[in-house]
């Protein structure tokens, strides 16, 4: 054992057990976190390998335990995504770091280039087996990549729904409910002519979120108008151009619901430069609540929710279809639609009054 003298920096496990005069098994076990180790040991162990410059081998202890202890999130990278994004990707990362952090798994951001096809992107990082479990992004309606993670053998989890891969673990956010709940209020407040704001490409969410929409007109006896479904880019750009194609429509709507809560800033400008007022002249509700458009004037109704505690959701999934973390997740469903709650803002209070 190294007692007294200087102390010199570790070089392995081997060194620091003999130092503490414990077996190898059980110093590994503590550095990794395992539940089988008396909390004061791993204490003991921890603090002894920060003291003596102990840094453990992660290269060969993967190589020999066959696994990288890395989990890849797989997002799209583009000017639209980080405009939209708004600390949304930042949060749900936090979430899912705080339940991995626990068992020393360590989260990597893996972005498909906007310019290439994201199965062949995830085909590629599948193939030089940088992480031991995926989580995919921006599902598609039908997504290959469900079946190539299937079929590689690979833990994964889904933020977002897919028909593809219908029994593979997923976490989203309930955009039907929301759709739902948002025409029920405008129809409330008397508006019956309601358009909606829907990506312009066809990820997954915004078909749920237009089906929800036209299954809540149809509740209410009102003819669904394919003309007052406005695509446009989930960004404030995407925002002002949903405001320019209202305008131009002949029959303008009295109400619209946004998908991304970001177009709302974009959506009022160009609102405010025709001297349209949200709030009083037309009904806005948005999608999520979003810290840059919290300030807009009048309020905007729109719906919460803890983007964290879905991180952590997600995470919890993804570890429950890990047989190494199985036991420590035990969950009946691996599939859970991520409640909003409605938050009433100015923007769309007033009654409108039916004309006769």
């Amino acid at each position: 054992m190294a007692h007294g003298g200087k102390l010199r920096p570790m070089k392995g496990i081997r060194q620091l057990a003999e130092h503490l005069d414990i077996s190898i098994g059980t110093v590994s076990r503590a550095l990794n976190g395992k539940p089988d180790v008396n909390e004061e040991t791993r204490k003991r162990v921890l603090a002894a390998a920060e003291q003596l410059g102990y840094v453990a081998n992660q290269s060969g202890r993967s190589l020999r335990q066959g696994t990288t202890n890395v989990i890849g999130l797989m997002i799209q990278s583009s000017r639209e995504t980080v405009e939209n994004s708004d600390n949304f990707f930042l949060t749900v990362t936090g979430g899912l770091q705080s339940v991995f952090s626990r068992h020393n798994l360590d989260l990597i951001m893996l972005p498909c280039p906007h310019d290439e096809d994201p199965y062949e992107y995830l085909k590629r990082m599948v193939a030089r087996r940088i992480a031991d479990a995926m989580i995919i992004s921006e599902t598609q309606r039908v997504d290959k990549r469900f079946d190539l993670l299937a079929k590689a053998k690979i833990p994964f989890a889904a933020l977002g729904r897919s028909l593809s891969g219908a029994q593979h673990a997923w976490a989203d956010l309930d955009f039907d409910g929301v759709a739902n709940a948002a025409v029920d209020r405008l129809v409330a407040h008397g508006h019956r002519r309601i358009a909606i704001s829907a990506p312009a490409s066809e990820i997954n969410l915004g078909i749920i979120f237009v089906e929800g929409y036209r299954r809540a007109l149809e509740r209410h006896g009102i003819a669904y108008d394919p003309a007052l479904v406005l695509r446009a880019k989930s960004s404030e750009q995407g925002g002002y151009q949903v405001g320019d194609e209202l305008l131009k429509l002949q029959d303008r709507p009295t109400a619209v619901i946004l998908i991304y809560e970001l177009m709302a800033i974009g959506l009022y400008r160009r609102l405010m430069e025709a001297g349209i007022v949200p709030g009083r002249d037309i009904a806005v509700v948005s999608f999520r609540e979003a810290p840059r458009a919290k300030f807009l004037q009048p309020a905007l109704t729109c719906f919460r929710t803890s983007v964290h505690d879905l991180g952590v959701e997600l995470a919890e999934i993804l570890l429950s279809s890990m047989p190494t973390y199985s036991q420590e997740y035990p969950r009946k469903t691996r599939q859970t639609v991520w409640p909003l709650e409605l938050i009433a803002g100015e923007s769309d209070a007033f009654q409108l009054i039916a004309q006769k």
